[in-house]
């Protein structure tokens, strides 16, 4: 453990994350795809939006989340920034507000739709992991905000900046889909920590369920979102998509029988397999909801 005062920028960059970034930062890429514009000069708010949606929110998400579980990453992962003293003392939690603010300031630069998204991403990030809510102390609940923030709410939020209004129903109904299906993908995050949960009285759905039947919702959460919006692509009159979707859906259930044979073990290897096909469709989505857009 290091006696340092302050933590090197390789351990903060380690805290915030960066792989954790690339859902929300896809997601408001299908959302200006979905808004069917063309860009012109406001490509700034593609950027602006998605370096706020990943390096900025999500990181300042994960922040959060490792301040306020340090006691269970002690037991679970210990080699983690904060357990392990690489980020010592309270820098995790300045760390975390530092971030709250810097998203801030930038959502600023997005109009009113994009400073309110940031606001309310903020919240359900420090509302996830911080007493007294701590959101993730019951998996249907936390996964559920997680879910929601990290895919309906950037998307939604890349489609009304880029617009500067309310994005189309129909659009706002994929994205919401999509949300919950990501609820699938948190309960496999959750394999990993089952100790540490299960001794700091953290309500996860493979402590609760147990860990097969937890895998097993979790396709399936992820599977029937995916089938609803073939259904909805289809009634657009959107059948190349749909059939799109439904290709990559069928690779992620043989995906699935095999992550079902050893969840714990495997959950790792389906998060960068089968995961990749569940936001390659979201952007065939995003096509198509460009195409009835126009």
């Amino acid at each position: 453990m290091t006696s340092s005062a302050t933590p090197h920028p390789a351990a903060i960059l380690e805290l915030l994350k960066p792989i954790t970034w690339f859902p929300p930062m896809w997601a408001y890429g299908c959302g200006v795809v979905a808004a069917g514009v063309s860009l012109g000069d406001r490509w700034p708010l593609l950027v602006l939006g998605v370096i706020l949606a990943g390096p900025l929110v999500c990181a300042t998400s994960q922040a959060v989340n490792d301040w306020f579980d340090r006691h269970v990453d002690a037991i679970n992962e210990p080699d983690r920034p904060i357990p392990s003293g690489r980020i010592p003392g309270r820098w995790g939690l300045w760390i975390a507000l530092l971030w709250t603010l810097l998203s801030l300031v930038v959502a600023t630069t997005l109009g009113a739709w994009g400073f309110a998204a940031a606001v309310v991403a903020l919240i359900l990030a420090w509302a996830y992991s911080a007493p007294p809510f701590r959101l993730k102390a019951n998996g249907w609940i936390g996964n559920l905000a997680v879910g929601l923030s990290y895919e309906s709410l950037p998307w939604l939020t890349g489609t009304a900046v880029v617009t500067a209004a309310m994005p189309d129903p129909r659009i706002a109904l994929v994205a919401l889909l999509y949300g919950l299906g990501a609820h699938g993908i948190m309960t496999l995050n959750d394999f990993k920590s089952v100790e540490g949960d299960t001794r700091m009285g953290v309500g996860s759905l493979p402590v609760r369920l147990g860990v097969e039947p937890a895998a097993r919702l979790a396709c399936v959460v992820m599977a029937a979102a995916q089938v609803a919006v073939i259904g909805l692509l289809v009634l657009w009159d959107r059948p190349v998509h749909a059939a799109v979707v439904a290709l990559l859906l069928v690779a992620q259930g043989g995906l699935m029988l095999r992550l079902l044979r050893d969840p714990r073990g495997l959950a790792p290897w389906y998060n960068a397999t089968g995961i990749m096909l569940y936001v390659l469709g979201m952007l065939a989505a995003a096509f198509a909801l460009r195409g009835l857009a126009s």
